[in-house]
């Protein structure tokens, strides 16, 4: 015989589950704190400045 099951936990828990994925992903990528992201901007743009001071001659301002 067939397991009888209810079509309402099951939609349910299809949908907490949903909302379980979609709140671990926020976490990556909103979850660090003000001082982990200000540090990574300024690594940022330090790399960015060694990198644009190597270039051998001025873009095209066209």
């Amino acid at each position: 015989m067939a397991e009888i099951i209810n079509l309402r936990q099951v939609r349910k828990a299809r949908e907490k589950a949903e909302r379980e994925a979609k709140a671990a992903e926020n976490r990556l990528l909103f979850g660090r704190p003000k001082k982990a992201k200000t540090l990574a901007e300024t690594r940022k743009a330090i790399e960015f400045a060694r990198h644009e001071g190597h270039r051998l001659n001025e873009p095209d301002k066209e």
